[in-house]
């Protein structure tokens, strides 16, 4: 049995997780889990699982609940340092599902215990790709992908040599906007949040509507597989059924494929190298009937266009596109900016040039809390 830690319990890679756990009561066994603030849930997950120990990063609500946990008999950390705290457990896998830059530094705490983890946290290898994977090589650690994209990517790459990979490629939903034309100006939250394949947090989903997500995921491969950005392609297959692919030098090209369920690749990261039985719905391509594909448009989402040329101008330039976007995104969340200013916001912050060589995590968190602020200070 697999002892594990879940990290963002309460959204919504979090909650599909406790249902792969739920499904193989034989094989796992939740220990710690963490939300930001939803501590109702979180007490709804620490009774159905009885884990040692829980995490809230907002201190407030944390010691407001701290006496109902008591109550169950589960221990109460607070704050980041309370998500540090659980990221230090010794369990056999973390699930990082936490959102945002807060994910670096629990990742590298589980990394140097040697524990597998299981990423869905993009910002890890955005903002620290080149400390992480540094971390995972020396400690002989192991990360194993989440995100649909990149388990596809590591299932259709399982068994080839190192040498063999000519290209890989990811694939994109195109979001809700595919086929708008016209000024991306006028774009409501809510129309923003109405993803048509993918059901995420609203952070998530902003992304997919920019297709910053993929340019995110882009990077993520660069670090995860090793490979130049030269060889990353993206190509839009609205139907989701195709998850990624792999060219090799042979001219042969993998896939994987399966329904838009993200309890699929949560799974294989937690079982990786075995699949497990499961009951998740199966693909029928009858039903699906056509698997289309289209070149992204980069003049249209030219966040897609940014993230390729920040991984180009390397250094921390991807932690400062996604600094930027992160609080790119909020403004439009609160109705503070347009969609259509989401590419803009980032392209200045990258203009300021404040790409320097990456050598701590000090010096990553400080550029990152330092676009930050160049964001939240200036009126767009």
């Amino acid at each position: 049995m697999k002892r594990l830690s879940v990290l963002g319990s309460t959204g919504s890679i979090g909650t599909n997780c406790l249902q792969v756990v739920t499904a193989k009561k034989r094989q796992f066994d939740i220990r710690y889990l963490t939300t930001y603030r939803n501590a109702d849930l979180l007490l709804q997950q620490a009774k159905q699982f009885q884990p040692d120990a829980v995490a809230i990063f907002d201190e407030t609500i944390a010691a407001r609940f701290e006496p109902k946990f008591r109550q169950i008999g589960v221990r109460v950390y607070a704050g980041f340092a309370g998500i540090l705290e659980i990221s230090r457990q010794s369990v056999d896998i973390v699930v990082n599902a936490l959102v945002g830059a807060v994910g670096l530094e629990p990742t590298l705490y589980a990394l140097q215990k040697g524990q597998r983890v299981a990423l869905a946290n993009k910002e890890t290898l955005v903002l620290g790709g080149q400390l992480v994977m540094a971390k995972a090589k020396a400690i002989g650690a192991e990360i194993i992908p989440i995100d649909s994209e990149h388990s596809a990517l590591l299932q259709c790459i399982v068994g080839e040599t190192d040498n063999a990979v000519c290209k890989i490629i990811l694939t994109a939903s195109g979001g809700p906007f595919r086929n708008r034309s016209g000024s991306f100006r006028d774009i409501t939250v809510d129309e923003a949040l109405d993803h048509p394949n993918w059901v995420m947090g609203p952070k998530i989903t902003v992304d997919s509507a920019t297709l910053m997500n993929k340019g995110l995921e882009v990077i993520e491969a660069f670090w995860l597989f090793g490979i130049e950005a030269s060889r990353i392609d993206v190509v839009t297959h609205p139907q989701s059924i195709i998850h990624s692919l792999v060219e090799f030098e042979d001219g042969s090209v993998k896939a994987q494929l399966g329904v838009p369920d993200m309890r699929i690749p949560i799974q294989y990261a937690l079982s990786y190298p075995l699949r497990l039985p499961a009951s998740f719905p199966r693909l029928n391509l009858t039903e699906v009937g056509c698997l289309t594909f289209e070149k992204p448009d980069f003049e249209k989402f030219r966040c897609l266009k940014l993230a390729f040329d920040a991984l180009d101008t390397g250094g921390s330039a991807t932690g400062v596109l996604n600094a930027a976007n992160e609080e790119a995104v909020k403004l439009f969340l609160n109705r503070e900016i347009g969609f259509d200013q989401i590419p803009i916001i980032i392209e200045k912050a990258l203009a300021r040039g404040e790409s320097n060589g990456v050598a701590t995590v000090e010096e990553l968190l400080h550029t990152d809390q330092s676009t930050r602020r160049y964001v939240q200070d200036n009126s767009w």
